[in-house]
């Protein structure tokens, strides 16, 4: 029987893993931020940067540099590349709909959990189908327990997720809540390898596809650039509480506005109307003082 191994390169991949998980996490976390002083337009672009960061940096890279680590004995490992990329959309497309859910509905405990499952469960689905994605000369199986328990560790994993997306602020507050989102998709990850099993070879299955370090260069470069314009949007953009004050000021105005537009005055008349109530006033202070 072939031998599984998990970590064919030490702890390089598992911290590896964790790291850009949490950087991923950290990202996501501060465009939702900026999301929640924002309206419009702005609000879906944050929110899309969002899903981008937290379902593709802190999920799906996580995942597959942890499968950089994964190996069978007695077999080489290649990727079928729709498959994968398929996988890489779908964990974007599922983080960005729970965003989206539970930002248009704040506060409210059924978004939350409508978005938590939906998520989570869309995570899962990203891990498998990247399993699935795997071509080796062996039978590749599941044991169904550490599948539903890493089914429900993505779905409990999501929905605290979710919960710091619309809560969490502060910059420890936010680094610790990426800390932990990191170590939950970790642990969903892992759960769901401990959950294969490999069989026998089979001398005629296909091992088609592209090597993992085919994705390797064009993925470190478009990571580096992804999370550089990131920073870059976050920290020239205005923080959630400067919009949120702007905004206040903004209906101040406007409320000043309306409040002035009944006056049937002119602008010269209104000009002149306070200096004729001061006059008198000047007049008698002089009055009294003789």
């Amino acid at each position: 029987m072939p031998t599984i191994d998990h970590f064919a390169y030490g702890l390089v991949t598992p911290a590896a893993s964790y790291l850009m998980s949490s950087i991923g996490s950290l990202l996501g976390l501060l465009l939702t931020a900026r999301a929640r002083g924002a309206e419009g337009g702005s609000r879906t672009l944050w929110l899309g940067g969002a899903a981008l960061s937290i379902g593709g940096t802190g999920i799906w890279v996580m995942h597959f540099i942890a499968m950089m680590g994964f190996g069978v004995s007695g077999t080489s490992i290649r990727y079928n590349v729709p498959l994968t990329v398929a996988s890489a959309l779908l964990a974007i497309a599922v983080v960005g709909a729970g965003l989206f859910l539970v930002s248009r509905r704040e506060n409210n405990t059924g978004a939350l959990v409508g978005g938590g499952l939906l998520t989570g469960l869309g995570v899962a689905g990203m891990h498998y189908l990247g399993m699935a994605a795997m071509n080796m000369t062996a039978h590749v199986s599941y044991d169904p327990l550490l599948v539903g328990l890493s089914l429900l560790i993505a779905v409990v994993a999501a929905t605290v997720a979710l919960w710091f997306s619309t809560r969490v602020r502060g910059a420890l507050a936010t680094t610790g809540a990426a800390l932990l989102m990191g170590l939950a998709v970790n642990g969903m990850h892992y759960t769901g390898m401990f959950a294969i099993e490999v069989g026998a070879h089979d001398a005629s299955a296909p091992t088609g596809g592209a090597q993992g370090m085919d994705f390797m260069l064009p993925l470190l470069v478009g990571i580096s650039l992804l999370t550089l314009g990131l920073l870059l949007a976050i920290f020239l953009s205005p923080s959630e509480q400067e919009m949120r004050e702007d905004a206040h000021l903004l209906s101040q105005l406007q409320r000043n506005r309306a409040g002035e537009a009944p006056q049937p005055a002119g602008p010269m008349e209104a000009h002149a109307q306070p200096v004729r109530r001061r006059e008198p006033s000047l007049f008698d202070d002089h009055d009294r003082g003789h």
